[in-house]
């Protein structure tokens, strides 16, 4: 079976630890609830992220160079 995650066109994923995670969260003025989701079924997913975690996901922007994107990993 093709682990997906490791896929050369899957952006990087990373569960997001407290600390970073305050600093997003009060930077944008939100609650961990107001971001957007990601499935714990998704299979880009890394393997520790669990429901109620925050995913970092780094993506190729052609503006920016690289765009970070998080999301709440629910059931």
């Amino acid at each position: 079976m093709v682990d997906v995650s490791k896929h050369k066109l899957v952006p990087e994923h990373s569960v997001v630890d407290e600390g970073e995670l305050e600093g997003v969260l009060e930077e944008y003025d939100i609650k961990r609830t107001d971001l957007p989701k990601i499935k714990r079924a998704d299979p880009a997913l890394p393997d520790d992220a669990e429901v109620g975690n925050v995913i970092k996901i780094v993506r190729d922007s052609r503006t920016t160079d690289r765009a970070v994107v998080y999301r709440l990993v629910v059931e």
